[in-house]
């Protein structure tokens, strides 16, 4: 991080991990230190490919961040929730369904869950740039530049070796995926910290314990830092829900929709959601450190079909390539729709909407 000296900023103490024997989902941890030579490359490929195409979601270790600078992280994270008042939030909160964009705050109850109860979680989204034309909170102002180099970091030294690592499993150039995803291109990748805020017991018994319902990130990689409530679950293979277990300063990567329509359908957005956290964890707020990654908004999501690893596996399309949207049009679709649309239920599990003329289901 920039600097000898950092500012003093409250410590956000986490709830202590769970001690419930719960069902793990079963996924592989990446080494990305090994991403720095060829001879490494070629050894993670194949992991990151099969990775990808079973479950959509996987670790990753060895990412350059110590432990201090992890709880740093989530120090920093906290601050636009514990050290912002809720008048001075209100004034940067985003208008996200008239812009599409999750720029400034997602204020508590602004999606409906179901059944007439509304989410208790907050997010301040903050673009990549940082300091360019959006405007931020006086208590995040001291720690701009560790955000942006938080946001650096992500993006060059996680982001990018996985993209290297994604197109080689597709047996593509190295740089395919890494050309279309620019830090000072025209674009919305973004980072993102979180707070979920417990409930109430009739809030739960109405949602059945679900705090956001099954869906897939809009983007191509989502880089999720690992913290120790546990409440993300996959929807795995097999169609059962499972547990993502709490790796200390680890990172959980997953793939979505943009990843999805690039590889026609090689690599899996894979459904995810979250649901109360087991008993020793209720009580306990849960804080999230997040980065979003988007391709250049001009790129046109459509499938890689020179790939030779995809023309043997068959092209999967959303859409057809004439009808595909650019990452532009499919987030701000995405984005506006999402907690404030009316979904169609399709059966007992699976509601679905139309976005850019494809379906887009969500899991109770």
């Amino acid at each position: 991080m920039p600097g000898t000296t950092l500012a003093s900023i409250p410590h956000y103490v986490p709830a202590p991990p769970t001690n419930e024997d719960l069902e793990w989902a079963d996924l592989p941890v990446i080494d990305i230190s090994k991403a720095s030579t060829p001879e490494g490359r070629a050894e993670l490929a194949p992991q990151v490919r099969d990775a990808m195409r079973t479950h959509g979601f996987l670790y990753v270790v060895n990412h350059g961040y110590d432990r201090t600078k992890n709880e740093r992280i989530f120090d920093i994270a906290d601050l636009p929730f514990a050290q912002v008042p809720e008048d001075e939030k209100k004034l940067y909160a985003g208008n996200i369904k008239q812009t599409g964009s999750y720029r400034g705050y997602k204020l508590r109850q602004y999606w409906h869950i179901g059944n007439g109860v509304h989410d208790q979680l907050e997010h301040y989204n903050l673009h990549r740039a940082i300091t360019g034309d959006q405007k931020h909170p006086k208590a995040l102002q001291p720690v701009l530049p560790e955000i942006r180099a938080f946001a650096e970091h992500n993006h060059y030294n996680v982001l990018h070796p996985l993209l290297r690592l994604l197109a080689l499993g597709m047996e593509l150039p190295e740089e395919a995926f890494v050309n279309i995803h620019g830090f000072d291109s025209r674009g919305e990748t973004y980072v993102r910290f979180m707070k979920y805020y417990p409930r109430t017991e009739e809030e739960e018994s109405k949602t059945n314990n679900v705090w956001l319902k099954g869906h897939t990130d809009f983007g191509t990689i989502t880089i999720l830092w690992s913290q120790p409530v546990s409440a993300l679950q996959i929807l795995s293979p097999d169609g059962k829900w499972r547990w993502i277990r709490h790796i200390e300063n680890a990172l959980v990567v997953n793939a979505g929709d943009a990843m999805e329509f690039l590889s026609g359908g090689f690599y899996k957005a894979t459904i995810h959601r979250v649901v109360q956290p087991p008993a020793d964890q209720r009580g306990y707020t849960r804080v999230g450190a997040f980065y979003f990654a988007m391709t250049d908004d001009d790129v046109k999501l459509v499938p890689f079909a020179e790939s030779p690893a995809l023309q043997r596996a068959g092209i999967v399309r959303k859409c057809a390539d004439a009808d595909a949207p650019t990452m532009e049009q499919w987030r701000k679709g995405r984005t506006s729709a999402y907690g404030q649309s009316e979904l169609k239920r399709k059966d007992e599990v699976v509601e679905e909407e139309v976005i850019n003329g494809v379906v887009v289901k969500h899991y109770n």
